[in-house]
């Protein structure tokens, strides 16, 4: 069996202690679950599209797949998964992973560590680098597919507890339109609004993925425009179209 498929198996039968007696995963985890099957499948294309090596693949794709690891027990003892009100998911899965003992592999456990990260510690090795870019990457290419279903298939504007509970009709932080405009990163503490939340990702877009096989997924899946769209409903704010404009430039 594969590095992967091992860790696969190790991590599923955790999640499995989170069911409930029917065997189901109560609602959000099972959100969580689903999300890191498609961090996992973009980091396969991640790899693929960027010629990774079979290291670099193999630690990527580890990587991808622990990163969320404490989420579920974020939930249960908190039901958020905002870390502010909690605690900092990265440090959490990573440290349930070294404790479980899953892997050792410095790369992997220091791309979980810092996948939430604002901007990744200088001095890291090409293959934690690798690893890390990877995950972040995939990671917020499947916030985006997140975001598109929760709007689509769930009652968001009563239970928006995927987005934080945030205010649902409220204009956009000016300071997170001038960091999103300058290609600087936003503070979460600046997330005021449903809109906020929205354009950070669009601010992703804009500086936020790191490879040019990240961009073009982006751009192929339509999730720049699917965002604009989106947060008209949400805002009449003029700097909606002034960020979309430059996220759009960037994808190209």
């Amino acid at each position: 069996m594969s590095v992967l498929g091992k860790l696969t198996e190790l991590y599923d039968a955790y999640v499995d202690t989170y069911r409930e007696a029917d065997g189901r995963l109560p609602a959000m985890m099972q959100l969580k679950r689903t999300h890191t099957a498609f961090v996992v499948k973009n980091a396969e294309l991640i790899a693929d599209g960027e010629g990774f090596s079979s290291e670099e693949r193999e630690v990527a794709l580890a990587a991808a797949l622990l990163h969320d690891t404490g989420r579920y027990e974020q939930l249960k003892r908190y039901n958020t998964f905002k870390d502010s009100d909690s605690v900092d998911h990265a440090v959490f899965s990573h440290d349930i992973v070294v404790e479980k003992g899953w892997c050792r592999t410095p790369a992997v456990l220091k791309a979980v560590l810092y996948h939430n990260r604002r901007d990744l510690p200088d001095g890291m090795d090409s293959l934690t680098e690798i690893a890390a870019h990877t995950v972040r990457d995939a990671d917020k290419l499947d916030i985006f597919r997140v975001l598109e279903d929760q709007v689509a298939h769930t009652d968001w504007k009563s239970d928006s507890r995927a987005f934080w509970n945030l205010a649902v009709s409220a204009p956009p932080n000016p300071v997170v339109v001038a960091n999103i405009e300058k290609g600087e990163p936003v503070d979460y503490q600046n997330i005021k609004s449903l809109s906020d939340f929205v354009l950070i990702q669009v601010g992703w877009m804009v500086s936020g993925l790191h490879f040019a096989t990240s961009r073009r997924l982006c751009r192929d899946r339509n999730h720049l425009a699917y965002r604009r769209k989106f947060l008209h409903k949400l805002t009449d704010s003029p700097a909606i179209d002034r960020v979309c404009d430059i996220a759009e430039r960037v994808l190209v």
